[in-house]
């Protein structure tokens, strides 16, 4: 992935919810840049799905129905939660 294709999936990744962007930040600092090209695939799908449903599929509190998507929602809620207890 190039440069400016990485600037504009991580643009895409700030959410309307604050509480979302602080789920995704870790992920979008060190996981995203890792990504090959399917999962950038699959993140970007994710980066479609409304942001109540998708702090709902983060936060563990609803199963998203889509297996393929389900996988990198766990993804990023591993990275979050690499980050607690971290000091800020």
């Amino acid at each position: 992935m190039d440069e400016v294709e990485l600037k504009r999936i991580i643009w895409r990744s700030r959410r309307g919810l604050l509480e979302l962007d602080l789920q995704l930040e870790r992920f979008v600092n060190e996981v995203l840049p890792t990504l090959n090209a399917q999962e950038l695939a699959v993140y970007e799908q994710i980066l479609l799905l409304p942001d109540w449903d998708f702090l709902e599929y983060v936060n563990g509190k609803s199963v998203c129905p889509d297996p393929e998507l389900a996988v990198m929602i766990a993804r990023i809620a591993a990275a979050n939660a690499g980050s607690h207890g971290a000091a800020n």
